[in-house]
Formats: structure tokens, sequence, C-alpha cells
């Protein structure tokens, strides 16, 4: 099945917020899910990616599983999936999957061009599929080739200068809310991924520094502050604190909105207060805007406001892709490798039972030092003989002709039929 590897993807492209937050998946349940589909399918190479702009299944199969994978997702969500069956799209093609998850990867495919918190993401993704025993060498293969075409990128492109990430995308928004505010105030609450790296670009801001970090786990959101120079509130004195910014950025990973309607009511506003929900599912009631004297921003209103580093990274563009054909390449070549190993391996089998069987015939009448020294022998003439053919399969791999030789070879050597006599 090497060449057989699929994508199932619902993201930003075809599906709005309010979409992509019902099927989205927290860590937790993308672990739960992968465990699931090991139970229910019969595939291999299994990667579960659920971030705020997108919910993806990759695997290996002979077989198209992707309704059974919808399905298996709508269970999982208790949705009756099958009207948002639209907004899902089905790769079925293991090239074009291959590339759509080297460009999701990259950044390419982000809803902020170049995020960097994609990669982390995948990385992630991997490392849970790596604990599952749920991935096989391609997809190791496959994953340890991204990671290194994202070095390239990092080092041969402005593709990743600046910072046109979602969480610098939010410090933009914010500067540009509050310009004609003194010195405003910001309160962060929840400080996941996402609401961490805010607090970073918070930091490095030279205008927003008025910050204080709200979190259930006061130890976590202590941690934070001090590494960010921040003030930490107390969670208890929440509604305080809400009371006291000018905007309120959230990042609260809960199946339901934190942030409610009656909630926003009581904080009284006089003038304006903003809310940034930068949540999937959204943990600010979409009703809160009809408060008056609050706006609120979502995932999907924060999005290209870092322009001068977005335009150096849309100008990257064509050397990113390249740097990314370039590492396909290398991964088909292995990959095509992979098809002749099995032979590869029975040939040597072969030959070494043939050199065994006759080693044996005369070691009754050698001494320890002869054994040794026909061993040598022998095992270089055995080496050298199988280094032409498996050249030559390997270079027939590239041509696209290795089925034609790997029956030649099956044929010479009665390769199959000798395997079974080694395993015997």
């Amino acid at each position: 099945m090497l060449h057989n590897f699929k994508a199932v993807t619902l993201s930003h492209k075809k599906a709005p917020l309010d979409i992509r937050e019902l099927i989205a998946l927290d860590e937790t349940s993308c672990k739960q899910f992968l465990q699931t589909l090991k139970d229910f399918i019969q595939a291999t190479d299994l990667l579960v990616l659920s971030t705020c702009n997108r919910t993806e299944v990759y695997y290996t199969a002979d077989v198209d599983y992707s309704q059974d994978i919808i399905k298996l997702l709508g269970i999982t969500k208790g949705l009756n999936i099958t009207q948002y069956l639209d907004y899902f799209t089905i790769i079925n093609t293991h090239q074009d999957a291959v590339q759509h998850l080297f460009e999701v990867s990259m950044g390419l495919d982000a809803q902020v061009i170049g995020d960097i918190q994609i990669s982390n993401q995948v990385k992630q993704a991997y490392q849970w599929s790596a604990d599952n025993e749920a991935a096989g060498p391609f997809l190791h293969r496959l994953l340890h080739t991204i990671f290194f075409t994202n070095k390239r990128v990092v080092q041969e492109t402005s593709f990743r200068d600046g910072a046109a990430s979602t969480s610098y995308a939010t410090v933009e928004l914010v500067e540009e809310l509050t310009h004609d505010l003194d010195n405003p105030r910001i309160l962060v609450v929840g400080i996941g991924e996402i609401g961490a790296d805010v607090c970073r670009n918070l930091r490095d801001n030279t205008v927003l520094n008025n910050v204080v970090i709200a979190n259930r786990t006061n130890a976590k959101a202590k941690v934070l502050a001090d590494e960010c120079g921040f003030e930490v509130l107390p969670f208890e004195n929440l509604v305080q604190g809400m009371k006291d910014a000018d905007v309120i950025i959230s990042s609260i990973s809960r199946e339901t909105p934190f942030f409610t309607t009656e909630m926003v009511k009581r904080l009284d506003v006089l003038s304006y207060k903003f809310f940034i929900d930068l949540s999937v599912p959204r943990s600010i009631e979409a009703d809160v805007e009809n408060v008056p004297g609050v706006l609120v921003y979502n995932i999907d209103t924060i999005q290209n406001k870092a322009t001068e580093a977005l335009d150096q990274r849309i100008a990257s563009i064509p050397k990113v892709k390249q740097i990314i054909t370039e590492s396909i390449d290398q991964f088909n070549d292995w990959s095509k490798e992979m098809m002749v190993s099995p032979t590869i391996h029975k040939l040597k089998n072969a030959l070494e039972n043939i050199r065994q069987e006759e080693i044996s015939r005369y070691l009754k009448k050698l001494g320890p030092e002869e054994t040794k020294l026909v061993d040598d022998i022998t095992r270089n003439i055995m080496q050298k003989i199988i280094k032409l053919p498996v050249l030559q399969l390997k270079a027939a791999c590239k041509r696209g002709e290795a089925e034609t030789l790997i029956d030649v070879l099956n044929d010479l050597f009665n390769l199959e039929n000798q395997v079974e006599s080694i395993n015997k």
C-alpha cells in the first residue's frame, strides 16, 4: 500500500467558523478518534489533525474509507454528519494527498499565510500517531521529510520572516482598535498554545504593555506572566478584570461559550469594549456583539493583519513550492525503492541460503581460522554479486520499470519458493 495515501479534510476554505467549531476535536478527542479509526477501518499511517482552521484525517488504505471516517467523526461529535458533507473535501489520489499535507504543514494552506503554529500542530499530531502505533514506515518517512523541508523553507526563504501568525495578527488588530487610547488595558483569558503565543507577541510589542493574564490554572498563568513581565489576575476575579480591560482576548478551550451575553451585559460598558475570540469552538457567545458598546472579533476576522511580513511571505511562495517539489521528488524516490525492498530482501536471503549450504559441506574438514576465511570470502563474493541487481532495481524504480525487473529476478532465482524454504 505504498501508493494509497488519502485524506479527508474540512477547512476554512469551504467551511465557515460555525461549522468548523462543530467538527473540531480537542487533544483528548483527537487521541480517542485516532483509536476509533484503528478499531473500525483497515488502514495504516493514520494522522488526525484538528486546529482552529481545519479538521483532517490522513490514512493509507487500498480502499476509500472517507465516508466511514466522516460517519465516525459524526458519531464522535454527536452530530448528524450528513448535513455537513458538502463542507468536506475527499483526496483519494496518493500524490494529491502527499502534496496537500506538505502545503498544510508549511503554512501555504493556512488562513494567515505561513502561520508557524501549523508546523507545531502537525508535529503534535504525528506524535499522537506514533504513540498510538498508528504510524507505519511510510508516515514516519513522510513526516520527517516534511520537517526537514520546513527547515529548508526557514533557512532558504523569507516565508517565515516577520510574524504573520494568527497570534501576531491578533496583536496587530489590538493595535488598530486601540490606537487612540492611552495605555490600553488588555486581558488575555486562557493560555493554551495560541493564548501563550499572543502573550509573547504582546511582550515584544513596544506600545501594548498593560497586559493581565487570567487562567483557570493560576500556576500556569504565573509562569507565563513571569516570562513576559505581565500581571496575573486570579480567575475568581475575572469579572472585575473584564470591567477594567479595554480589550479581552479569549482562547479558552471548551465545547460551549464561556462569555455569555448575560455576563457581558453586567459589565455596564460605558464606551467601547473589544472582545477577540481565538477559540474554536467559540468561547464568546455570538449574541454578545449585540450588547451596546461591545465589538466582537472572531478567528475568521483575524487574518492578513501582518501586511509587510505577509507581502514577504507571498513573494516567497514560488520558492517554497519549488522546495516542496524537490522534497516530494526525493520522497517519491524513496517510496519507489520501498516497492523493491521485499525483492532485494528475498534475493539476499536466496543467495545467503546458497552460501550457507555450500559452506556447510566443507566445515567439518576446516579449522576455525580456515572456516572464518571461507566465510569472509564467500560473503564478500555474495555482496559483489548482489550489488549490481540492487543498483539496477533502484534505477528501474526511478524509470517506473521496477515490476519487469522484479519478475525477471523472481524467475531467475525462484525467489518465492526460496523464501518459503528459508522460513521453514
